[in-house]
């Protein structure tokens, strides 16, 4: 009877581990791509050059990121580690988000941001940050960036794994296909403001 009850523990154990967990674990001390000889890599392979320069902004855009995850920085794979760096022109905005796999550590690094955050009782919380100010967006929660200023804001960004991922609440909201009925019962708005909604979103 203990031993099946250990047993249960333990089971439990590894699931809430493997819910929580973002980055699969690893078993070697770090990850080597699959038919790469470790014999063969040497400093470069540790090494990233995204961040020489500032980001640039696209035409018509106000907001600049460039990224380093697992995706194109393979040796963060399992180390539950990566970052951005963002350049916000005066009134760009890193809209409403949230990142399901990773909580974010904002630092700016030159001018000033105003943050936003709301946790799950709905309550809240904003900041206007200065250089070298420290903002942390704990994970899975919405979160916005915003510069309003009238000077360009550069900010770097950590994540607590190798690819947190990035859900927009407007694209997602309202340019994934959700019916129109859904956004009019849920937002007890009209079918003209669903499709002013739309709008930005339609290729």
């Amino acid at each position: 009877m203990a031993a099946r009850f250990a047993l249960v523990m333990l089971a439990t154990m590894a699931m809430v581990y493997a819910a929580q967990a973002g980055d699969p674990e690893l078993t070697t001390d770090f990850f080597v791509p699959m038919g790469t000889n470790k014999a063969d890599l040497n400093g470069d392979y540790f090494t990233s050059m995204v961040f020489r320069g500032e980001p640039a902004v696209p035409e018509g855009a106000k907001i600049g990121v460039k990224r380093i995850t697992s995706d194109s920085f393979p040796v963060l794979t399992g180390l539950g580690v990566s970052s951005a760096q963002i350049k916000y022109l005066p009134g760009g905005i890193n809209p409403p988000h949230t990142h399901p796999r990773g909580t974010e550590l904002l630092i700016v690094q030159k001018g000033i941001l105003t943050v936003g955050l709301v946790d799950t009782t709905n309550k809240f919380y904003t900041k206007e940050l200065q250089a070298g100010d420290v903002f942390v967006f704990p994970r899975g929660l919405v979160h916005y960036q915003i510069n309003l200023s009238h000077k360009p804001v550069i900010a770097y960004v950590g994540f607590s794994s190798s690819n947190p991922g990035t859900v927009s609440l407007p694209a997602t909201l309202f340019g994934s296909g959700i019916p129109d009925n859904v956004h009019m019962a849920a937002f007890r708005v009209n079918q003209h403001v669903v499709e002013k909604l739309q709008a930005p979103f339609k290729m």
